[in-house]
């Protein structure tokens, strides 16, 4: 303290804050500052004991935020730099031996091996006591980022004993073979047990590794092996799923880090898959990293649920609780999903947008508005149309000998229309099914299709019978008049919409401009509406003629007709049936789901898209933003100088120098140089970036959904796993095997010590020659 208490001149005072001693290797001891409760107050008893009357009227809080220790006034020796350039205090802890000054003061205690360890049970048995009378602080540790900003406090750090020690380097040797089996995709069961011949026993995947390693020379696995029964697995089944837990977790925690950081993102959903039996819905999050890139990343599976408001509970509750987001920072959600569960999604939208009006309920840019506006029809016959399409598209690129085989009958049936022939030949050897003009590209090449999917079973090079048989049933399928007339009414309603949602797929501008163009759209659907006796006469009239070249007979599907049970009314012919059941509710649907997802608050999301220069310049500068942005008004930097930021960014733009030409995305935008000069600007264009009916234009920050669909393609549905998908999709996030164990020990400190589970059929001859 009299050293502390000099005069000087330059700084004030340091708050007399408790420190926290760390050993160092070369016998050194630092200090860190530790904050507690009490700390404003030792602030103001500091400032009385050094007598400072110019600090006199700081309050505490003054004292600690704004003034600092003089480095001047210690020795160079005490002082020592960090790697991060900050200066830090040392304090030889062998200096006293040589200072016959200090032989009176109190030597520090060495303890022994038997103190520490009873040191460090009252520790466990503390915690114990306080997770007891406080459960919430289990889930705290288990999601350390739940809440961001918490301040932790920093405990002493306790010498481990050896026993300690081989424990920790044992656990983090499992953590390891979990990680690589993540990354590859090893499941952790290689072999089904049920159907090996008994008293036969065959390690699975992770038991195989286990044991590799110990043959490789890992002595801590090694002295487990070695003290364990030979009809014993190295971890339990419990043990794995708990590690793969916190593996998961860890990695999750490591990527929303860059989330948080950037403060605004949005939720987008895809399909939902099966993992082992179980329908899951798969989660990317979108939002702008530092590098001023958008990304779109995987985080996790979440369990479907079949009850709407349920699911929309438990989909709020794991991304906020569980994963710890903020979503008050949610500034879009869109939701891919198939026929069936569109209403159960829309629901968990609705419910979301009740709680967070600025989530804006969007379009997803990954799938296009005629193919997602199909997908949300309530009509059982489009669900089935749907899916015999993406089964016919698959079928014919799994071989190129059967794409072969679909060009020549393109050949034969277009050989008045070579152009359009060969254009249909290139479309079929893509993955057309996700296509604007989908269904008129079923239309046009359903002849080729079924001519091609018989001619197999007629061929004269035999095809092998899995091939064979599921030709049959997709030619079944498709020369079906049910099938017929769904697909050419979809086309013909869906017409209506495909320029608009090809523009919306386009570049920023065509963005831009498709918002203004809905009211004619939804213009264009209401006049089809009120004419549907018209239209539906001409959309079915081209369903009979295309069902005449296929030889198909035009009646009523045979599920309506079962259902009559023989008391079908005479007056109810195919084209009125089609009219009631098919056309009617599509237009109706089609034209309420355009109003939802293009929100009068998406709309005017939309139109700040006026912003990057290329818009701009279109509009001849005669733009106005601020009517527009404020719905984002409280995400500004510096709202009170919105208008006149944009003044200047219009200004800048329209004076530019003939050899500078304007920048016609987003992400050109967020990338110039001066950018972070016109803060307002850069706010708003980080926040439109994000909604997820803007395309990623870089492909390398998309990975997240390509990742995930080839994961499903190459894993065996019963060997899926939540857990093993997230380190194989994101295998590039870093990972810390420390904290992971350290995070293991907290959670399960009854399981720290090594788990064993009795494997009752093992081969114990095959254990002893490994």
């Amino acid at each position: 303290h009299s050293v502390l208490a000099g005069e000087c001149a330059c700084v004030a005072v340091i708050a007399p804050c408790k420190f926290r001693r760390v050993l160092l290797a070369s016998g050194t001891e630092e200090l860190h500052l530790q904050t507690s409760a009490s700390q404003l107050t030792r602030c103001q008893r500091w400032v009385e004991n050094c007598r400072r009357v110019d600090l006199e009227d700081k309050t505490p809080d003054q004292l600690n935020k704004h003034y600092r220790l003089c480095a001047e006034h210690f020795e160079t020796s005490m002082i020592c730099r960090s790697v991060s350039g900050r200066k830090l205090l040392t304090f030889d802890l062998t200096s006293h031996l040589n200072n016959p000054h200090s032989r009176h003061r109190k030597r520090i205690k060495e303890l022994s091996e038997e103190e520490i360890r009873t040191l460090k049970q009252q520790k466990i048995d503390e915690a114990f006591e306080q997770e007891k009378a406080n459960p919430e602080s289990k889930n705290d540790v288990q999601n350390p980022a739940s809440e961001e900003g918490r301040e932790e406090p920093v405990e002493d750090d306790v010498p481990l004993t050896q026993e300690e020690r081989e424990n920790k380097d044992y656990l983090k040797s499992l953590f390891e073979i979990l990680i690589l089996m993540g990354k590859q995709n090893i499941p952790l069961d290689g072999h089904n047990v049920d159907e090996l011949p008994e008293g036969i026993f065959t390690p699975d995947n992770f038991q195989a590794l286990l044991e590799f390693r110990i043959n490789s020379g890992d002595e801590v696995l090694r002295k487990q092996f070695e003290t364990t029964a030979v009809n014993l697995a190295y971890c339990s089944k419990a043990q794995q799923k708990q590690m793969l837990e916190i593996c998961e977790n860890c990695v999750r925690e490591e990527m929303l880090r860059e989330v948080r950081d950037s403060q605004f993102f949005s939720i987008v959903t895809d399909e939902v898959v099966d993992l082992a039996g179980e329908e899951h819905l798969p989660v990317l999050v979108r939002f702008v990293d530092d590098a001023h890139n958008l990304r779109e990343e995987f985080i996790g599976f979440l369990p479907y649920e079949a009850d709407p408001e349920i699911l929309a509970v438990k989909f709020h509750t794991t991304i906020t609780e569980k994963w710890g987001l903020n979503m008050e920072y949610c500034r879009g959600q869109a939701y891919v999903v198939s026929s069936g569960f569109a209403s159960k999604m829309k629901t968990v939208a609705t419910r979301i947008l009740e709680k967070y009006p600025q989530a804006v309920y969007t379009l997803s840019s990954s799938c296009a508005l005629n193919i997602w506006l199909a997908k949300s029809i309530p009509v059982l016959g489009i669900s089935i149309a749907l899916g015999t399409m993406e089964e016919v598209c698959l079928f014919f690129l799994q071989s190129p000998q059967l794409l072969a085989g679909l060009d020549n009958i393109i050949s034969i049936l277009f050989h008045n229309s070579e152009e359009k022939g060969n254009l249909l030949k290139e479309i079929a050897h893509s993955h057309w099914t996700g296509r604007h003009d989908t269904f008129e590209i079923v239309v046009d090449l359903l002849q080729a299709l079924v001519l091609c999917l018989d001619s197999i079973n007629d061929a004269s090079i035999p095809w092998n019978s899995s091939v064979a048989g599921q030709a049959y049933i997709l030619s079944m399928a498709l020369a079906d008049f049910d099938f017929v007339v769904t697909v050419v009414i979809i086309k013909n309603i869906l017409s209506f919409t495909r320029a608009f949602g090809k523009n919306l797929q386009g570049q920023t501008s065509d963005v831009f401009f498709a918002a203004s163009s809905l009211t004619a759209v939804l213009h264009s659907l209401n006049e089809v509406m009120e004419n549907i006796e018209v239209y539906h006469e001409f959309w079915f009239e081209e369903a009979t003629n295309l069902a005449t070249k296929l030889d198909l007979p035009i009646k009523l599907p045979g599920k309506f007709c079962r259902a009559q049970q023989g008391s079908l009314d005479s007056e109810i012919t195919p084209e009125n049936y089609y009219k009631e059941a098919l056309s009617i509710p599509t237009v109706e649907h089609i034209i309420q789901e355009l109003k939802d997802i293009f929100s009068e608050q998406h709309l005017r999301a939309l139109k700040c898209l006026s912003l990057v220069p290329s818009v701009m310049g279109q509009l001849k500068f005669n733009t106005s933003e601020e009517h527009h942005a404020d719905m984002y008004k409280n995400d500004l930097t510096n709202p009170d100088t919105l208008s006149a930021e944009l003044h200047c960014w219009r200004i800048k733009w329209k004076h530019r120098g003939k050899d500078i030409e304007l920048p016609t995305t987003i992400y050109e935008t967020l990338h110039l140089p001066d950018i972070k000069f016109f803060p307002n600007v850069y706010s708003l264009l980080k926040v439109l970036c994000i909604l997820p009916i803007m395309k990623v234009e870089n492909e390398k920050f998309e990975i997240g959904r390509r990742r995930l669909k080839a994961y499903l393609k190459n894993t065996v549905t019963k060997q899926r796993s939540n857990n093993l998908a997230l380190l194989n999709i994101n295998f590039d996030i870093k990972h810390d095997l420390d904290l992971m164990v350290d995070t293991y020990l907290k959670l399960y400190p009854e399981k720290a010590e090594f788990q064993e589970e009795f494997l009752p059929s093992r081969n114990s001859e095959a254990v002893q020659e490994t």
